[in-house]
Formats: C-alpha cells, sequence, structure tokens
C-alpha cells in the first residue's frame, strides 16, 4: 500500500504543479502551517481523496472543480487522488488516509460523502494536528475535521417552486391538466424528508391546491424499484414532474418519465442532464444543486479570514453558494419567462432570508408526516 500510495502521490503531485501554476514558487511556510506567498497571501498544501474516480459529473467532479478555481487563483497547491469505488477498493480507503495523514505534507486533507465518515473519524483521531474537511456529511464531530453541509430543505422549496409552476404550463408538450407532481426518496428518512419538505411548501408557494405524490424506494441503488413507483404515479396519478430524491435509484424515475412519454424529471445533487443519454437529457427540466465546489471555495475564503470551521457543522445555504437550480440547457429553453421570474424572486427571498425553510431534520414532530398526507393525489 505504501509503494502504491507513494507512486500515486508522485503522479497525482506533477497534476497539482500544473493546475497550481498560479501560485508562488517561493513559498516559504507560515506559523500555521501554510505557505506564505507575497505580503500576507496564503497559499495552502492540499490532498483531495476521492472515495470513487473523477468522471462522475457530480460530487467528486464538483470538489474537482472548486479545488482547481483555487490553485489557478494561487491560493492551493493540490494533489488529488482517486482510490476507486468498488467494494475491492473500499477496503484500502482508511489506508490511503492513513498514509496522507502519515505524511504531514498537508495543511487540509479532503474528502466527501456519505461512505467516509467513519474511516475520517479512526484516522483524525490518530492524527489530532492533520486538519481535514468532509462535505455532505454530519455524523461526526471532531476538533481537527470541517464538516460541510447543504441545506436541502431551501433547495427542495425551489424546485417546488419551480415544479409547482410547470405543471401548469399545459403549453409544453407532456404536461396534462392536473396540477400533480411527484416525489421520489430514496428511504423515509429526515435528511430526504428535509428535501421533500421544502418541495411541498414550495409547490404550495406555486399553487396553494397543488398535490404531491410521494413515495419512497427504500433503497438508492434500486432503479427498477423507482422505475415502477414512477410509472404508477405517472399513470395512475397523473403526474407530469417527478423528482428524483434517491441516488442511483432515482435514474429509475427518469427512465419512467422518457417511456411512458406523458411526465418530465428533475435532478438532484448535480446537473443530471450532463450525465444522463441524450433521450433521459431531453426530459430533465433542471436539477437541485449541492455546489461543492463552490463550498469549498467559500470555506477558504473563511479560513483565511481568521474563520476555520474545524470541530464545527456548518450548514451552507443560498447565501454561501452551497445550493442552487440548473438554469441553462432544459431550463432556459423550455420554462416560460414568467416562471423563471417566479424561480428568480424565491433564489432572492431563500438568500435573504424573506423566506424561511423549515427543516425535517431534528424535528420530533409529525409536521412534514402530516403536510404529505394532506397533499396526496
Amino acid at each position: 500500500m505504501k509503494k502504491l500510495l507513494s507512486m500515486l502521490l508522485a503522479s497525482a503531485l506533477t497534476v497539482s504543479m500544473l493546475a497550481g501554476c498560479g501560485g508562488s514558487n517561493d513559498a516559504t511556510t507560515g506559523t500555521d502551517g501554510a505557505d506564505a506567498a507575497e505580503g500576507d497571501k496564503k497559499v495552502y498544501k492540499v490532498c483531495n481523496l476521492v472515495n470513487g474516480n473523477l468522471g462522475d459529473k457530480s460530487f467528486f467532479d464538483s470538489a474537482e472543480a472548486g479545488l482547481a478555481k483555487l490553485a489557478a487563483d494561487g491560493r492551493i497547491e493540490y494533489t488529488t487522488i482517486e482510490m476507486g469505488g468498488t467494494t475491492e477498493d473500499e477496503a484500502k480507503w482508511q489506508g490511503y488516509l492513513e498514509e496522507v495523514s502519515a505524511s504531514a505534507e498537508y495543511d487540509l486533507i479532503v474528502c466527501g460523502t456519505y461512505q467516509m465518515p467513519d474511516y475520517l473519524k479512526n484516522v483524525a483521531e490518530q492524527y489530532p494536528d492533520q486538519k481535514y474537511l468532509i462535505y455532505d456529511d454530519t455524523t461526526h464531530v471532531l476538533p481537527n475535521v470541517a464538516n460541510l453541509s447543504y441545506a436541502q430543505n431551501d433547495l427542495g422549496y425551489l424546485v417546488g417552486v419551480y415544479a409547482g409552476a410547470m405543471t401548469t404550463e399545459t403549453s409544453l408538450e407532456g404536461i396534462n391538466e392536473n396540477a400533480v407532481v411527484g416525489f421520489v426518496g430514496g428511504v423515509d428518512s429526515p435528511v430526504i424528508n428535509d428535501f421533500l419538505y421544502g418541495f411541498i411548501l414550495g409547490a404550495q408557494e406555486s399553487n396553494p391546491d397543488i398535490k404531491v405524490d410521494t413515495r419512497y424506494v427504500n433503497s438508492y441503488v434500486d432503479p427498477a424499484k423507482a422505475k415502477e413507483l414512477a410509472e404508477s404515479m405517472i399513470n395512475d396519478k397523473k403526474c407530469d414532474i417527478i423528482w428524483g430524491v434517491a441516488g442511483n435509484s432515482g435514474n429509475g424515475a427518469a427512465e419512467a418519465a422518457l417511456e411512458t412519454g406523458k411526465a418530465y424529471f428533475i435532478g438532484v445533487d448535480s446537473d443530471q442532464e450532463l450525465t444522463f443519454s441524450p433521450e433521459m437529457a431531453g426530459i430533465t427540466l433542471t436539477s437541485g444543486l449541492k455546489n461543492i465546489g463552490n463550498s469549498i471555495i467559500w470555506f477558504f475564503d473563511e479560513w483565511d479570514a481568521g474563520n476555520a470551521h474545524f470541530g464545527e457543522h456548518t450548514l451552507l445555504g443560498m447565501k454561501e453558494g452551497g445550493i442552487g437550480i440548473v438554469t441553462d440547457k432544459n431550463f432556459d429553453s423550455k420554462t416560460p419567462d414568467a416562471v423563471k421570474e417566479k424561480v428568480a424572486a424565491a433564489i432572492e427571498a431563500v438568500s435573504n432570508g424573506d423566506v424561511v425553510v423549515p427543516t425535517a431534520i431534528g424535528n420530533e414532530t409529525n409536521e412534514v408526516q402530516d403536510l404529505r398526507e394532506a397533499v396526496k393525489p
């Protein structure tokens, strides 16, 4: 493992030096462990550990884009190591973390997604002087780890405003006379219901009489089940827009929308138009985004300002650029101007605090469940 990691680091370092060529070549070590370039400017050394591979057009590529921007601006020098995403690869992830941490070469080690927190906890406790950032996770609180999470309730609200408005635009082929939209969730859980809470409230903002058909796959890796659920939503309940918040399972809902020819799909987390076949991309109106790259840039802005956020869970919303909605491609070409204006107004309202969307996280009442039942078609 050690020999393999050394080879990977040498290879990745070549890439990172090219990416960070805008930084100073005469950096000296500052008192905080970062490199001081001209004046007080810091150039941090960063290792990005990808528990999969680049090219996912989702979280990993977004994180890489944020780091590449920081490097191009001369703010960091970084190394990316693709650890692979197979079951065999997963057995080596903690070993990679341990080796990179033991090297003491980096001011910050970055990783992400729900698969990494336990591995990170084990290693971060072994290396208390090493700093880490994990994105899209709030599992553990550790003094040397910064946890970034994203306001999916606000994201749901924006998508709901859009879906609620679009389901009445019957001039668009495939939109029927019924004001019914669908939500395919991965698991009936607080995180998924946080998306749902905002989605229903946003849809009601656009249309107080709207109906929302909510169904759960009970898996993030069962697109066949999601397809079956979505087909029933489309054929039996007349849903013409479905938001898939179910990981890989959600792709099955997109397939149902395509094959029935009677509905559209909305993606989640990343711009799913970029990940789909041309046919499925064609029926994907937009996607709700978790902007991982933007959030990493925000983190370095904060760190430079003396707000490091280690030992904290930091929730990022519209104001911090942590969430957003795709507004080009199909959104731009298929969305009437009046709906675009409504979405823009919702973005502004959420950003400046005029609209405060409740959250399902930590909510021990049945508010989300009651709302979900009240809007059933």
